[in-house]
């Protein structure tokens, strides 16, 4: 079960408020009699309800976010009821509420998926065997594909957004992003939002796209034989299915990459595929063109720095003082010169 934290002396959560919305959805739940949050995750908050007999999750926005598209939990909530017929691994959202008077802010509550999420603090400790993370980075992979098999048009999904032009506008509006949150001159990322704006991969077909698919968002059962839940859909849209591959490749460290980077994924330890061969595997599974890929990994990495930037900028505007948002600025010039060094 994944480790929750006491809730701040910030944070005010009307406990019997919720148990009578709860009692409203679910007739036989138990009061809640405890609200821990998830910790760590620098987006969402994420808290869980504890009864005596079931675990619930609520999510919601931070405090002064910004970022719409990534905070926009009724969206989220609607993704996760969309997907459920179609899509066996997402949790069962139970209700949104769009109010402010319980947690200050609208959220939604979901059931809590047991399992495992392979993060870079646990994984290391869980004496995972090389083939056990061959196995699981595997079935990473299968789960991306069987994602962008999903038919977006009898499933309705492709109401999420607007395929034609996805890639185009994705660059366009996370380069404008940048320069909004720019705090310090990092000449990579200009050359890198450039060479984004000059060298345009052909369209490929659509599909849906969850467009922050890492190990952090899904959850394994607990003997790592199969993915039981995809987690996380707030910025769930559709288009070219390559961004999510590339944004997945963008996370994907290897060892012999810089030791700060091992903090942000698990992708590192032995048995995982390497880049090439998570990119070869993709390729047999959907059997998709991937000639264009290094652009999508190039936009991938250029997309990390900008939102890092984005929370760098909130910390040094006064907006959280949250000390882990404070030391982003380095892997933010890290990013932007392996995004360069990939462009090239």
């Amino acid at each position: 079960m994944e480790k929750t934290v006491a809730l701040s002396e910030n944070e005010s959560i009307n406990i019997n408020q919720l148990n009578d919305l709860l009692n409203k959805y679910i007739a036989s739940v138990t009061p809640i009699i405890s609200i821990t949050r998830f910790a760590g995750g620098y987006s969402n908050l994420t808290y869980r309800l504890a009864t005596s007999n079931q675990n619930f999750v609520m999510r919601m926005a931070p405090a002064c976010a910004n970022i719409q598209s990534a905070h926009d939990m009724e969206r989220e909530y609607k993704v996760l009821n969309t997907l459920q017929p179609f899509f066996n691994k997402v949790p069962l959202p139970i209700l949104y509420y769009s109010h402010s008077d319980i947690t200050g802010t609208p959220f939604y509550i979901m059931e809590e998926i047991e399992g495992i999420i392979l993060r870079s603090y646990n994984a290391p400790k869980l004496n995972i065997s090389p083939n056990q993370f061959e196995h699981c980075a595997k079935q990473l992979v299968e789960t991306l594909a069987q994602i962008h098999t999903i038919d977006i048009e009898t499933t309705k999904l492709i109401e999420l957004g607007k395929p034609a032009g996805y890639v185009n506008r994705q660059v366009e509006g996370w380069i404008k992003r940048y320069f909004i949150a720019e705090t310090d001159l990092i000449e990579s990322m200009n050359q890198v939002a450039e060479w984004l704006k000059n060298n345009h991969p052909k369209e490929q077909s659509p599909s849906l796209l969850h467009n922050d698919f890492k190990y952090d968002n899904i959850v394994f059962n607990n003997d790592l034989t199969n993915v039981i839940a995809v987690l996380d859909w707030e910025m769930a849209t559709v288009g070219d299915p390559l961004m999510d591959l590339g944004v997945m490749l963008a996370y994907w460290f290897e060892q012999d990459e810089e030791p700060i980077f091992q903090q942000y994924n698990c992708s590192w330890l032995p048995g995982n595929l390497s880049r090439s061969e998570l990119i070869d595997y993709y390729a047999l599974l959907t059997k998709r063109d991937l000639t264009d890929i290094n652009y999508y990994y190039v936009f991938g990495l250029f997309k990390n720095a900008v939102i890092a930037q984005q929370i760098y900028h909130r910390y040094k505007n006064g907006f959280s003082k949250d000390e882990r948002f404070g030391a982003l600025l380095p892997l933010i010039k890290l990013l932007g010169k392996k995004a360069l060094n990939a462009s090239c």
